[in-house]
């Protein structure tokens, strides 16, 4: 044995020393990691042939092995890491069979397949096709100047307060990291823009770099992060297969029967998971930042604001408009809804019974399986479970679904009209909208007239009367857009008045369209409305839209096209909400030919506006450096996607894979485990960038951390935010070269690793937080149904 080491330990020496020498030689990572794979395979396969490299591997034709079989131990359990005095067996290759001639067959074969498979028709394209939107979303953003208008707008916000400034950047870093989820940009945009800012109005270097190096990192975990999305379309797969195999090592024929539900994990769910961390560190910078300040006046000073062009406004009428009347439209609409005054007025029928309700576990199991789902779930929820199958069996069985009679169907059909609410859900929500526009109008600019609000106000209580005497849940369509017509008509001629009234204020007129934004990709993601994907293009469209307003306004020229194009997809979606679109059926209505016609009109008026706002930036010269750096960018991530998959099935072929889980699997307590697993990616957070981390790392450890009884929700959420960490902790954290590299020179690496480190303990409690009390992970995707 070489050095005494085994030969798989030294092969993995040979592959990490390879790796880190090729990202340090220059080159380009993407293609560093591919060379690092071939250069590393080529070493192993020569000391291989050269007999230099020995495996001792685990005799399992001993006679100790097979009484340890005997006396009950599962064969997946045992390892030389768990049980080191077995019988060991030398081999002179340590390749499995066939050498590493064979070892290189598989590793060509197996990066086919996952390029296949990853890359170019596997499942998880779609997914990965939101990095690329997400991305252009996020630079059109940077490059149209909109962050340069948030920090300047949150800047005469909370600049009067003590550490109101970096409490802005706090903010302003939630936001860019909710619309770029790009950690190099943000940190590069807000060092450019706020940095110099901070020092010209006395704040200490050290506040002000940490405070931006560690808001910047905000995009690893703020949804829609792209550490979220590459990491989801890993954590789906690996947790399927590693909780299939844990029910297989439990006795068990799959993880559904193990686990009582299914082992699936969607990015979609990964993003609500991520919500309220990213809150919470968040208020934590911003609560650092303020108590700081307090402490510390002289070194981050309260600054006078200029002048907002805004209208005074007493007391009195900011709690009216901002907080009374919201809140009581609010709440009314609820009790309302308690009231069944407000509901849906849905009566489409199943044409197909529901199911019978199942057991909750299933119990037609093993004796091994049973024994190890009364172990995981507990005897009383075992027995529940049988008390439930015994009810269902005394009742027959579990009852099919069948097909319902017309006299049925119509039975049904008839309570559920007359149970109906009076007022539809839609028209409510509408109306609460409408509303909260026309009082916060209303406080904005209290001495404007304020009787086109009123007249928006008369529409609204007009419109509600309507539904209520007027429409039935039988009403069709096109009858209710008819009898609609005119008290909406009265309302938006009030909310187009109320919009004027808003734009002259600096803060809705610049915090309000990419809140709308954000609120509409997240929100569609979220609710379960859409998947990452076409939320994604909806972003990037949005971004390219807004950024062509801006430009429009810089131009002094009309945003007008922009303004009727929001519109126009508004009226589609509004339009698809209430009418059946569909043309291809046997029989269509004229009143879905109408509704089709005018919803196809105005997709073609939305195109044209998408086309005109991406000729608006390309003579304004922003398109074109925007789509470039989003090519480069996308093209480093599948780069980097592939020659990763390179290096790992390199570590494959060799059994390296295998010795590292076992090693790992060698603990009793799989919470060691993991805190191993995170110190290990914790350290490599410093030398390697996330993507490397998540396509060479994660595939090798993840089969043991989301193999274990963890929730996948919490694994995934705690590994991003423990590389958020790594990338703020000096001296080697990514995010600290950013800020390094656009700072001015009176600011030294020294103030810039002084400031961030009370930053870096601030996530360290959030990890412990998040470790404690997993429920901030959960609790969301629960409330959601994700």
């Amino acid at each position: 044995m070489l050095f005494g080491l085994d030969g798989v330990e030294i092969g993995l020496i040979i592959v990490f020393l390879t790796l880190f020498a090729a990202i340090l030689s220059g080159f380009p990572v993407a293609f560093a990691i591919g060379g690092a794979g071939v250069i590393s395979f080529g070493i192993i396969a020569a000391l291989d042939s050269a007999g230099i490299l020995i495996h001792q591997a685990m005799d399992t034709s001993s006679q100790q092995y097979r009484d340890l079989v005997a006396s009950g131990v599962n064969p997946s359990n045992i390892s030389i890491f768990r049980y080191p005095d077995l019988p060991r067996v030398a081999t002179d290759s340590i390749f499995p069979a066939g050498g590493w001639e064979q070892g290189l067959r598989r590793t060509v074969a197996g990066i086919t397949n996952r390029i296949n498979e990853r890359v170019i028709a596997g499942q998880s394209i779609e997914t990965l096709l939101a990095v690329l939107m997400f991305v252009l979303m996020g630079i059109v953003l940077e490059r149209s100047k909109i962050a340069n208008d948030l920090l300047t707008t949150m800047a005469r916000v909370f600049g009067p307060l003590p550490g109101g400034l970096a409490v802005s950047i706090v903010v302003v870093g939630a936001f860019l990291a909710a619309s770029t989820g790009i950690v190099g940009a943000t940190v590069v945009t807000m060092g450019l823009l706020a940095l110099p800012t901070m020092l010209r109005n006395n704040y200490s270097p050290e506040l002000a770099t940490g405070v931006i190096a560690a808001s910047g990192t905000l995009g690893q975990i703020i949804p829609p992060s792209i550490v979220i999305v590459l990491l989801g379309t890993l954590a789906g797969d690996l947790y399927a297969t590693a909780q299939d195999a844990r029910a297989q090592a439990a006795g068990c024929t799959d993880a559904l029967t193990f686990l009582g539900k299914p082992a699936v994990v969607s990015v979609g769910t990964l993003f609500q998971a991520a919500l309220l961390p990213g809150i919470l560190l968040a208020g934590l910078y911003a609560a650092f930042a303020f108590g700081y300040a307090m402490l510390n006046p002289h070194k981050a000073p309260a600054v006078v604001s200029e002048d907002s062009h805004g209208e005074p406004v007493t007391r009195g009428e900011a709690f009216t408009w901002y907080l009374g009347v919201p809140i009581l439209l609010i709440a009314g609409t609820m009790v309302l809804g308690q009231l069944n005054i407000v509901g849906s007025q849905s009566f489409t029928v199943n044409s197909f019974s529901d199911t019978a309700a199942t057991a909750s576990l299933r119990t037609n199991v093993g004796d091994a399986c049973k024994a190890s789902m009364i172990e995981l779930h507990g005897q009383e929820a075992w027995d529940r479970a049988v008390a439930e199958q015994k009810a269902i069996d005394e009742a027959g069985g579990v009852q099919e679904s069948t097909r319902r009679t017309p006299e049925e169907i119509e039975a049904i059909r008839a309570g559920m009209i007359s149970n109906a609410a009076p007022i539809g859900t839609g028209i409510a929500t509408l109306a609460v909208i409408f509303g909260l526009i026309l009082a916060v109008a209303r406080g904005v600019s209290p001495s404007s007239s304020p009787r086109p609000l009123q007249i928006g106000a008369a529409g609204i209580v007009l419109g509600l009367l309507v539904d209520w005497l007027l429409l039935r849940p039988t009403t069709s369509a096109g009858v209710t857009v008819l009898l609609m017509a005119i008290p909406w008509a009265i309302t938006l001629f009030g909310v187009a008045y109320a919009f004027k009234l808003l734009s002259k204020n600096d803060l809705l007129r610049v915090v309000f369209p990419p809140l709308v934004l954000i609120v509409a990709v997240l929100g569609s993601i979220l609710g379960g409305i859409t998947n990452p994907t076409p939320a994604a293009a909806l972003g990037a469209a949005g971004a390219i839209m807004l950024a062509a307003y801006r430009k429009l306004g810089d131009q002094g020229r009309s945003p007008k096209v922009i303004i009727w194009t929001t519109l126009a997809v508004i009226g589609m979606i509004l339009m698809g909400i209430n009418f059946d679109l569909r043309i291809n059926t046997e029989s269509v209505s004229i009143e879905s030919w109408i509704a089709f016609v005018f919803t196809y009109a105005l997709w073609l008026y939305a195109l044209f506006g998408l086309l005109f706002s991406c000729w608006v930036l390309f003579t304004s010269g922003v398109l074109t450096p925007a789509v470039r750096e989003t090519a480069k960018v996308t093209s480093m991530v599948f780069t980097i996607l592939i020659a990763s998959q390179l290096l790992n099935l390199v570590v494959i072929s060799f059994g390296g894979e295998h010795y590292i889980q076992e090693f790992l699997k060698s603990f009793d307590d799989v919470r060691t485990v993991f805190i191993i697993v995170m110190l290990v990616l914790f350290v490599l957070g410093f030398v390697l960038d996330f993507l490397e981390i998540i396509y060479i790392v994660v595939p090798i450890v993840g089969p043991v951390i989301y193999g274990a009884h963890f929730d996948p929700k919490w694994v995934t959420i705690m590994i991003a935010v423990n590389l958020q960490t790594s990338f703020l902790t000096p001296p080697f954290g990514f995010a600290l070269f950013y800020l390094r590299g656009v700072a001015p020179k009176e600011v030294t690496t020294g103030h810039i690793y002084r400031g961030v480190i009370p930053f870096v303990l601030i996530q360290v409690v959030g990890l412990l937080l998040l470790a404690a009390f997993p429920g901030v992970v959960t609790i969301i995707p629960t409330l959601l149904g994700g």
